[in-house]
């Protein structure tokens, strides 16, 4: 079987509707250049070729992983964040562009010691990063990336995510972020002291056990459960972190978390409950739903 490359991607495109996927063109077309390592010049370049049959074998092998609810970028390895490529595989999270706002945020806070353009704390206070529930690293290596002078540690309670995000580090020129493998806090705290940061990030789990099963397939049946799973309610890691949080932060030090779109009230109290943090704030995301919850170490003894 030989087929002129367009008509190659048309019946893929084809195949990919028939089963639901939203994007059928475009992901038709990634995983062709996927194939033949090309951008999307080059696939408009070679857009009359005709194709042999191994090259038609080959595409359509993709096209079924695809089809079966594999999502992209585990086929082809890697997920755009914040104008940097990441690896990525089944033993992390794929980065969204919901996140992307928090690191924003972040990294405004970190330059300017603003959010959302109010004043918030001091400018460059911030040296001293934890990207805690690293997963793929996209968090703390984007900050690292991307803002200079400051130092970042990437912790996760899994070792294979880990791998992926030193690999991540490295690839994207990050060689002094630093790996600790981590539930939550545990690797901070020694017998005599506990390690504390300036500012501590978070996308940890936090989608309700129950509602798991009726999440699209590329997440519930690819995406890592350890990554996904929040417990009964959503909240089981958050209740930790607002609890131990406070003991890993140095003065002025902040906490920023994301969070599920139903949540913000809930994470704030969370907060406000444990009686030690100050200017406790939910930020909306660009559809405008609550996404971030951002606190600062209160002051008061």
């Amino acid at each position: 079987m030989s087929l002129p490359l367009k008509e190659l991607i048309k019946i893929g495109e084809k195949q990919l509707e028939d089963v639901g996927i939203t994007d059928a063109a475009r992901d038709a077309k990634l995983l062709y250049c996927f194939f033949d390592k090309l951008d999307s010049v080059g696939l408009m370049m070679h857009w009359q070729d005709v194709l042999q049959d191994n090259q038609c074998e080959g595409y359509f092998a993709l096209i079924e992983r695809r089809a079966a609810g594999e999502p992209l970028q585990y086929i082809t390895g890697t997920q755009d964040f914040m104008g940097l490529t990441f690896q990525v595989n089944s033993d992390v999270l794929i980065p969204r562009q919901d996140t992307e706002t928090m690191v924003e945020d972040c990294i405004e806070l970190i330059k300017k010691g603003t959010l959302r353009g109010s004043d918030y704390i001091k400018a460059q206070s911030t040296k001293d990063i934890l990207d805690l529930c690293c997963g793929s690293g996209a968090i703390g290596v984007s900050l690292a990336n991307l803002c200079d002078n400051i130092k970042v540690t990437c912790s996760d309670v899994s070792d294979r995510a880990l791998v992926v995000a030193e690999k991540n580090a490295q690839a994207n020129g990050c060689k002094s972020v630093k790996f600790e493998k981590s539930d939550l806090f545990s690797a901070f705290c020694s017998k005599f002291r506990k390690k504390k940061f300036d500012l501590i990030i978070s996308n940890p789990p936090y989608i309700e056990s129950s509602v798991i099963p009726t999440l699209q397939r590329e997440v519930k049946d690819y995406e890592p459960m350890i990554a996904l799973d929040g417990g009964e309610d959503g909240l089981e890691f958050y209740r930790r972190i607002a609890c131990e949080a406070a003991e890993h932060l140095n003065k002025n030090g902040i906490i920023m978390v994301e969070i599920g779109y139903n949540q913000g009230e809930a994470v704030t109290c969370l907060f406000e409950e444990t009686e030690k943090f100050a200017d406790i704030t939910c930020l909306k995301d660009l559809a405008g739903k609550d996404r971030i919850v951002v606190a600062k170490l209160s002051t008061k003894k």
